[in-house]
């Protein structure tokens, strides 16, 4: 093999001119680059960067999410424990006041205790004054017996799952039997 090496004398003008101006060709393309780079690269990534905040915020709200349904699922297992107690204050306090299912009440446990209910007046209902959600039914109502009955009836009204309180009580004396007439202002409260 014969090599035969070049001087650079021999290498003509024009590639020499070539050879000369690469560093300034590859300062141009690395110009090029770079700004290529910022005009186009460069607010992508900032987009980039902002995709990956947002995708970390709705991270995190997905968790606080989960930890509260999770919260909620915990608390929903407590109660649980408590249902016979919750079924008692749900029935103090009834969505609905359900006028006849109250009514029936009154009648069984008037005739219960020995008493004769003898009528109801007409009922009016009207928010609580200390609690503006809870409705308050207020009716009066007539019972006729003895008075051990009426205390017997009395007992039954606050011993009833329902808030029941009764305003006002009169009586009036017995004409020829041992039979008191027994009037009673009463409220009921329901939501």
């Amino acid at each position: 093999m014969n090599f035969q090496f070049i001087s650079m004398n021999k290498i003509s003008p024009s590639l020499n001119n070539l050879l000369n101006s690469i560093p300034i060709i590859i300062a141009a393309c690395l110009f090029i680059v770079l700004s290529f780079s910022a005009v186009f690269l460069y607010p992508r990534y900032q987009n980039l960067n902002e995709l990956r905040r947002s995708l970390k915020i709705s991270e995190e709200e997905v968790q606080r999410q989960e930890d509260y349904f999770s919260n909620l699922s915990q608390i929903g297992t407590d109660l649980e424990q408590y249902k016979e107690e919750l079924a008692k204050i749900s029935s103090s306090l009834p969505d609905d006041p359900s006028l006849p299912s109250l009514f029936s009440f009154l009648q069984k446990a008037s005739s219960q205790s020995g008493l004769v209910l003898r009528g109801i007046s007409p009922f009016t209902i009207s928010s609580s004054e200390e609690f503006p959600n809870i409705k308050a039914i207020q009716f009066s109502l007539e019972v006729v017996g003895p008075y051990s009955s009426f205390k017997n009836f009395i007992s039954t009204l606050e011993n009833s799952s329902r808030i029941i309180e009764v305003e006002n009580i009169s009586f009036s004396s017995p004409k020829e039997s041992s039979l008191f007439t027994f009037s009673l202002r009463i409220k009921v409260y329901s939501y």
